[in-house]
């Protein structure tokens, strides 16, 4: 039996395939149409799903939209009602979409697919709503026999936060808070204001909060009118936000920047403007706020629900800072974080709550140990792309002999783009879509985002480490497939002559050696890892371990294969392009090598990141 799940309308799209409850294949439409979180209909990631099964769209059983459009339509209509006069304009803005394409989800969505297959008519089509998705992806997908589940995100039909209880294939929602009470709201009404893009930059504000000053007092100041004036914060991890500084309920503004003015002695700052300490000092209040909030939550989680087993997905819990105070704080004793946790994660949800809740289908038991569930190409493929581009390439058909070639590579200080097998789905590139570096360079971090990833200079990177090696190195995390935690370096690789570097400016802190590790210890000595075992991703994992034999170190600097602005790189052409357009030395693609210093350097397509947004 076939399943078809989607995600689809608000960001990242996504369709997945199960057959008889595996999964099958899955990927985000994003990585097709290169459009980063890209949220129309992901036509061309189910025609991708159903090709790589080969099956048709006809022989699907099930299709499972993660969403209840009527339930959210009601939760809009009265949000504005409750604001009338306030927020007309955005009514009248807002209506004509959702009639057009919303409301009338089931009749837009059989259009679709029958432009891919007229006999689509046969599928069955279901609706789930966004918490149930967003837990069932989380639970089914741990292992676990019973649990307790957390979902936090912005808001899905009406709850923002959601405490469940799953036993067997049966979840049930024990506890909800509401719009337009939200976490993933309120942390993103701060990503708006500290100058970064709703639905994109929340990383990017959790990879800031690091430079904030805990101790200086317009931190502690800042912390103060957080949780005085803008939200109110209940022991059970409730929220109540004050209806006077927030703009979302009637208006496709966020806040109200008057008031949040007022009350931070900032203007909402600008993309391009400089970031300034206080910029860093609130990122570090909001963060700090967003993780008393989550603990209380998953505190109260543990209280409500008898299991000693915990569940997180929804895009809060890609906040891998709080997810590794969560696991620091032991109120359960397993913790299993879905790695498509936000809504590209609700296409897998959806499918698995169809056949497992709503079709009584038995459960798998096994976790899930990888999430390279995207596409895959093989050599015809490379073939087709070297003859294309002109490009000079050498076989290495000796894996081992090849990874030794590439880490050898990387200890002289290349960064290399390694492109392997299938794909990840999920926001993470986990070592077969990525760019690699030698973690123990001082210059690394500054080349990697300012001549390669063309982004902000603050912005830290992962280490990927030999899930053996992970308790020499780091203080608490042993395992952490899917980089969802954050940890510290242990103290004995710290550089301890810069401990006392509060006072530094942005710039200064930026580029302080905090660690034998510069390139992947952020300023507050946090790390965010990805543990790699040979089960799981044996080429990557046997990568790092001839790094290893030539350097001691089972860690290499791993970060998504692309640039700012663009989605991770899907296909050979779309490697050798990013490659060729950046300052990478080295590309490996299979067992295909290809040394930039051999390449006619005419073929850079200089127009290739034209049509990039901002990220």
């Amino acid at each position: 039996m076939y399943v078809l799940g989607i995600s689809a309308f608000y960001h990242d799209s996504a369709a997945c395939l199960l057959k008889d409850g595996s999964i099958i294949a899955a990927a985000q439409e994003e990585r097709f149409t290169r459009i980063k979180h890209d949220a129309s209909f992901p036509i061309n990631a189910i025609s991708w799903v159903l090709e790589e099964e080969g099956i048709s769209l006809g022989q699907v059983d099930y299709l499972v939209f993660y969403d209840k459009p009527l339930l959210k339509f009601e939760r809009i209509l009265e949000g504005f009602l409750m604001n009338v006069p306030r927020g007309l304009a955005s009514f009248i803005y807002a209506m004509p979409k959702w009639l057009n394409e919303k409301l009338f989800l089931k009749y837009r969505i059989r259009k679709e697919l029958k432009l891919l297959d007229a006999q689509s008519e046969k599928i069955k089509i279901h609706f789930t709503e966004h918490h149930i998705a967003h837990a069932a992806s989380a639970y089914f997908c741990s292992g676990f026999e019973s649990s307790a589940i957390v979902t936090i995100d912005g808001v899905g039909e009406w709850a923002t936060v959601s405490i469940a209880e799953a036993k067997g294939n049966r979840i049930r929602i024990v506890k909800e808070l509401h719009y337009p009470h939200s976490v993933g709201l309120l942390y993103s009404s701060f990503t708006y204001y500290l100058g970064f893009r709703i639905n994109s930059g929340e990383y990017k504000l959790m990879g800031l909060a690091p430079y904030g000053r805990p101790q200086a007092e317009i931190t502690k100041n800042f912390i103060n009118k957080i949780k005085d004036t803008l939200v109110d914060i209940r022991e059970d991890g409730s929220i109540f936000l004050n209806p006077s500084y927030f703009a979302y309920t009637h208006s496709m503004r966020m806040i109200r920047q008057d008031a949040w003015q007022r009350l931070f002695g900032m203007y909402v700052k600008q993309e391009d403007e400089v970031i300034r300490q206080e910029h860093c000092d609130l990122a570090y209040a909001i963060q700090a706020v967003t993780e008393e909030i989550v603990l209380n939550i998953v505190r109260h989680a543990s209280q409500i629900v008898d299991s000693k087993n915990l569940c997180l997905a929804g895009g809060v819990a890609l906040n891998c800072v709080a997810n590794g105070k969560i696991l620091l704080d032991k109120a359960f004793e397993e913790v299993f974080i879905q790695p498509a946790a936000g809504d590209a994660g609700g296409a897998l949800g959806a499918a698995l709550a169809l056949h497992h809740i709503f079709l009584d289908k038995p459960i798998n038991p096994s976790q899930q140990e990888h999430c390279y569930f995207g596409p895959d190409f093989h050599k015809r493929d490379i073939d087709r792309m070297i003859h294309a581009t002109g490009a000079y390439a050498e076989r290495i058909d000796d894996f081992e002999s090849l990874c030794d070639e590439t880490a050898r590579r990387i200890a002289d200080g290349q960064v290399v783009g390694w492109f392997q097998e299938r794909m990840e789905f999920g926001p993470r590139a986990l070592g077969n879509r990525s760019i690699l570096a030698d973690p123990r360079r001082v210059d690394m971090k500054k080349t990697l985002n300012l001549k390669i990833k063309f982004r902000e200079s603050f912005r830290p990177f992962a280490p990927a480490v030999l899930e053996e090696d992970v308790n020499s190195w780091f203080d608490h995390v042993e395992y952490s497939p899917f980089m969802l935690l954050v940890d510290q370096i242990a103290g004995k690789h710290r550089n301890s002559e810069n401990h006392d570097s509060g006072d530094l400016d942005v710039e200064e802190k930026n580029y302080k050696i905090r660690s034998v590790l510069p390139a992947v210890t952020h300023f507050d000595y946090s790390c965010r890892i990805q543990t790699v075992n040979r089960k799981q991703n044996e080429r990557f994992w046997t990568l790092i371990q001839s790094f290893k034999n030539l350097s001691g170190v089972g860690i290499l600097v791993n970060t998504s294969f692309n640039v700012r602005g663009e989605p991770i790189v899907c296909t050979p052409e779309q490697a050798w392009h990013c490659f060729m357009n950046t300052e990478m030395d080295f590309l490996v693609i299979g067992n295909y090598i290809f040394d930039k210093a051999l390449q006619n350097t005419e073929a850079a397509d200089g127009s290739y990141f034209e049509n990039l947004r901002p990220d």
